[in-house]
């Protein structure tokens, strides 16, 4: 007798989501997918039910703004499962939408034999720890990247695997020496709300940059699915354009580039895993700032500072990112001494991305087909 073919309801809400689905996707046979996600999980095989970019939206008073929107998408989804009936949901980052959703889908008591897995732990060691006892809750498991995220969780009886950093998989062959090329590149965000308040503060800081001496320098910025068109109009104007290369090509071209200028994100982690000199800037809505200086309880923003407890990359948040400040740090950088100091925080950071040196997709993926 054929052996049933199992499904999953996967859900990525922005584009580190959707790669790292796309992993996890790979690494699994026999099993049919259905859920929302990017380009990158539908070359897999997915079709998402609506595009990924209605999710991608960050900040207090952003996703309040666009309460309306996540709302009635948050109800398709929650419909969308209770008619699929999967074996598993299988929700990845986006905690406030993974959270509504499943919340919603147990509280329908229509499925009963469904398992819910989660994969990036919420940052409840920053902020809003009590997010820790309500995931327990709703979620069966959970896959965190590190150790110490482990006992926020599991002290409420959720059942927590720690896997390493999935970006780390992979990207050693894309580390080289200290010898770059002249590119300085120029990541805006991937959400459509960051993009918008960093390229005129590009715009800015090349104007700059080229009237302080750096000519000879080639500016470039991946772009990405949610924002590629956006980005392609912004830059027409722009005296000094930079190049626009595909995301897909992010990887060699952080490996030659000199000095990176990125939002806050998960770039900056794999630009940190690269040894890649990188200054990180962020602007968000004015009340967002503040209300994230009385919840957070973090000093930086940037994962390797995090979890190094120190600033390694320079972070210009909210008014401190401005093309002034953005140049001298960049100045900074250029400085030999700077940069090797820099470098060699870098690598003592190694060792605290993937400990076990695993695949963590592969240890995600093994996980997921052994419990359904």
């Amino acid at each position: 007798m054929k052996q049933k073919i199992k499904k999953i309801f996967i859900i990525a809400g922005e584009v580190s989501g959707d790669v790292l689905g796309a992993k996890i996707m790979r690494e699994m046979s026999g099993v049919e997918f259905v859920g929302i996600g990017g380009q990158n999980m539908e070359s897999c095989g997915l079709k998402s039910i609506f595009p990924m970019s209605d999710l991608s939206v960050m900040g207090i008073v952003e996703v309040v703004a666009r309460a309306k929107t996540l709302k009635a998408r948050i109800k398709q989804t929650v419909d969308a499962i209770i008619n699929e009936k999967p074996d598993l949901v299988l929700t990845i980052d986006s905690p406030g939408f993974a959270k509504a959703v499943v919340g919603n889908v147990k509280k329908s008591g229509t499925l009963k034999n469904t398992k819910f897995f989660h994969v990036v732990a919420p940052q409840v060691w920053a902020w809003r720890p009590k997010r820790a006892k309500k995931y327990a809750k709703i979620f069966d498991k959970l896959y965190a990247f590190f150790d110490f995220e482990i006992p926020y969780f599991t002290k409420y009886g959720l059942d927590v695997v720690a896997v390493g950093h999935p970006i780390s998989d992979g990207l050693d062959k894309y580390k080289s020496d200290n010898t770059k090329d002249k590119i300085i590149t120029l990541v805006p965000g991937s959400r459509m709300s960051e993009v918008k308040k960093l390229l005129p503060v590009f715009h800015k800081t090349v104007d700059m940059l080229i009237n302080c001496g750096y000519r000879d320098y080639k500016f470039v910025i991946p772009t990405v699915e949610t924002t590629e068109t956006y980005v392609r109009e912004h830059i027409k104007n722009w005296k000094n354009k930079p190049v626009l290369i595909d995301s897909k090509e992010r990887y060699q071209l952080y490996a030659n580039t000199y000095i990176a200028i990125v939002a806050s994100g998960t770039v900056s982690a794999e630009l940190a895993i690269m040894h890649i000199p990188t200054i990180v800037v962020y602007k968000m809505n004015p009340l967002t700032i503040l209300l994230a200086h009385i919840l957070l309880r973090v000093k930086w923003a940037s994962l390797v500072n995090i979890l190094m407890n120190e600033t390694i990359f320079p972070e210009l948040l909210g008014k401190n990112a401005n093309a002034y400040a953005i140049t001298d740090c960049l100045q900074q950088l250029t400085l030999p001494h700077v940069r090797k100091e820099m470098l060699h925080k870098l690598t003592s950071a190694d060792k605290k991305w993937n400990p076990r040196k695993q695949k963590p997709t592969a240890v995600i993926a093994k996980d997921i087909l052994s419990s359904i």
